[in-house]
């Protein structure tokens, strides 16, 4: 008991100490955290080496389970506040004075010894030994340094607006790597016990949730409103630097400023590369063109700020009744596209619940809210996002010429036994 608590408290002082000496880092400089950072390695890999406290789940040592797994979620801060041409920086550094102290040793070793008065000699083996541990565990450190971001950056495509879940899990999975990475080391170089492992690893599993828990709370309450500032492009850090802020940005520009929907050129590019997998696969892909009925009639009468909450209004109510892999796209002024992986028969069906729900669920009072839609598939006819475009927009306009407030796709039978037809023959090929 009193070993967890221990650890625990360990585990609390050393993030307190380091995040506070980042969080200062304007006015002390960055490379105080930094020193910090990189004067502790020689006591992590000394204590992982020989310091170890018995716990109900195995041996832990202090050096690997708090103050390695703390380095890590710190050069974690560390590229997510600042970037990773910052990271770098301590990681080259640990590498290149490992690598220093090694050649010294060696040369070390040349020398006639004196022994001191009481015959002390110094233990030159020793410092072979962690000079070795210490440069394994500085190549995994940079491995995992690496990891971390590519994993943190990965999960931002799904856990963008969970953090404390995507740096759990990065951290979680990393460390689990790095335990059976230097636990190979120690294997061989110090023979430690098949029950260093299992105890480090739940020591890192706990390490990692608490330090997580810990980061969490520091970028909501301190770093929250601290933007990063860019910085040059050189190497594989520097590459790793701008790669979850470039996939944002793309997907930002990618985007119709009003309503947020995927644009027009979105819609071309992506859509081709949709018709060409349709084709490839013989699964369905049906296109669905939404217009809004009498939106100029909007405008003219309640102004176009009223028109806009009109076309946001409708861009949500698409994107509520989308469902995973349908594309949802804006792809004219009051015109909206959806390309979805149903057959024809389900994507009429599928437009008419969407059209019903306009009506009955835009409620304002001064004017009633109706959609036009032509539905066309991919088929014999329409093997080019072109072709199913202009097909979708000839209903569409079909659709508006006979009263509007409709959905217009071939009559009933004919589009859908021709698009299952074709997809039986590309199957039987």
């Amino acid at each position: 008991m009193l070993n967890g608590v221990l650890l625990l408290a360990e585990a609390v002082l050393y993030f307190g100490v380091m995040v506070t000496l980042f969080r200062f880092r304007k006015r002390t400089g960055l490379g105080v955290f930094v020193c910090a950072l990189g004067v502790m390695h020689f006591l992590e890999t000394y204590l992982a080496s020989v310091f170890y406290v018995e716990l109900p789940f195995g041996l832990v040592s202090p050096g690997s389970a708090v103050m390695f797994s703390g380095k890590l979620v710190m050069l974690l801060l560390l590229y997510m506040k600042e970037d990773a041409s910052t990271v770098r920086q301590p990681i080259y550094g640990l590498l290149a004075g490992n690598a220093l102290m090694i050649g010294l040793v060696l040369l070390l070793r040349m020398h006639d010894i004196s022994p001191l008065p009481d015959g002390r000699r110094p233990d030159i083996g020793f410092i072979d030994e962690m000079g070795w541990l210490m440069v394994w565990g500085t190549t995994l450190l940079f491995i995992d340094a690496i990891l971390i971001i590519l994993l943190y950056e990965k999960l931002g495509a799904y856990l963008r607006n969970r953090p404390f879940a995507r740096i759990l899990t990065s951290v979680a999975l990393v460390l689990t790597f790095d335990q059976a990475g230097f636990f190979t080391a120690l294997h061989f170089v110090a023979d430690a016990p098949i029950a260093v492992f299992f105890g480090g690893w739940f020591a890192k599993m706990s390490a990692a949730l608490a330090f997580s828990a810990m980061l969490v709370a520091y970028l909501r309450w301190f770093e929250a409103h601290d933007s990063a500032a860019p910085r040059g492009l050189s190497d594989i850090f520097d590459t790793l630097t701008y790669r979850e802020r470039y996939e944002a940005l793309v997907e930002h520009v990618g985007r119709d400023g009003l309503t947020g929907l995927l644009h027009r050129g979105r819609f071309d590019s992506d859509g081709e590369t949709a018709v060409s997998v349709s084709l490839r696969t013989a699964k369905p892909l049906s296109l669905l063109i939404f217009d809004v009925d009498h939106f100029k009639s909007i405008n003219d009468r309640f102004g176009h700020a009223e028109g806009d909450r009109v076309l946001k209004a409708m861009a949500g109510l698409l994107c509520d009744m989308a469902e995973p892999g349908d594309q949802v796209f804006r792809i004219g002024g009051e015109e909206f596209a959806i390309l979805s992986a149903r057959p024809h028969a389900m994507a009429r069906l599928y437009g008419e619940n969407i059209r019903h729900a306009v009506k009955t669920s835009y409620s304002h009072g001064r004017f009633d809210l109706t959609v036009s839609a032509g539905v066309a598939t991919v088929g014999e006819t329409t093997q080019r996002l072109t072709d199913l475009f202009a097909l979708a927009d000839q209903r569409l306009y079909k659709a508006k010429l006979t009263g509007r407030d409709r959905v217009v796709g071939e009559p009933a039978g004919s589009e859908a036994d021709t698009h299952d037809t074709w997809t039986r023959s590309r199957q039987n090929r």
